[in-house]
């Protein structure tokens, strides 16, 4: 009799690590399908102190800054100033101009009013800068809200980063990019959108993690 337990015993354990396998798999393909669409969030617009064009992916995003101030949202434009090799260049006699002065370029030619576009000050790294910086330019203003615009993949992140940084106060609109070719639903076709996928999965279980991993100044 227990000859005969022994084998059902281990014909039942072998099928639950089967069935749990088969459950991992599943839960596995079903991430790996809808991580590129879940990264993508978006948030109503409301009237806002100004409109942020974060850094990269030029000019995507500020043609949809342009588009937003065109509709009366906010008064103001917002570019941020990603760091660069300004000072590398100046000293080999090489003029550098950043990627702010082509969004600002954009900018006016869809309409937007040079008297109505703000470069921030400082020169930032990765968006826990921008975020920092659009945060403290807010809070100087007593201003209470701002749309922030970026590439669709990574909206979530950039919510992310704000609720851990700021909070609920100044609030937090993001808005992607029409102009962005990111397909969520397929990134694994794409090698710039499997790049994307991966970059912002990584940066929000850093942002989750509380930036363990920050960016070396250079």
């Amino acid at each position: 009799m227990n000859n005969g337990t022994k084998p059902k015993r281990l014909w039942l354990r072998w099928t639950i690590a089967l069935v749990l396998l088969l459950l991992l798999a599943g839960a596995a393909a079903w991430t790996f399908l809808r991580v590129g669409r879940w990264l993508v969030v978006e948030d109503p617009l409301e009237p806002a102190r100004a409109i942020v064009v974060l850094s990269g992916r030029m000019p995507e995003r500020a043609i949809e800054a342009a588009a937003i101030y065109s509709q009366g949202y906010a008064p103001e434009v917002w570019v941020e100033r990603p760091v660069g090799p300004g000072p590398e260049l100046a000293r080999m006699g090489i003029d550098y101009v950043g990627e702010e002065f082509y969004n600002q370029k954009v900018l006016i030619q869809l309409g937007v009013p040079a008297t109505a576009i703000r470069v921030l000050d400082r020169p930032v790294l990765n968006t826990q800068d921008e975020v920092e910086q659009m945060a403290r330019v807010l809070q100087q203003q007593d201003a209470g809200r701002v749309i922030v615009v970026t590439s669709k993949p990574h909206t979530r992140r950039v919510r992310a980063i704000w609720r851990r940084l700021v909070g609920g106060y100044p609030q937090l609109i993001v808005r992607y990019a029409r102009e962005d070719p990111y397909d969520g639903a397929h990134w694994w076709r794409h090698t710039q959108d499997g790049l994307d996928v991966l970059r912002e999965v990584l940066g929000l279980a850093n942002t989750w993690a509380g930036f363990p991993l920050q960016h070396a100044a250079r």
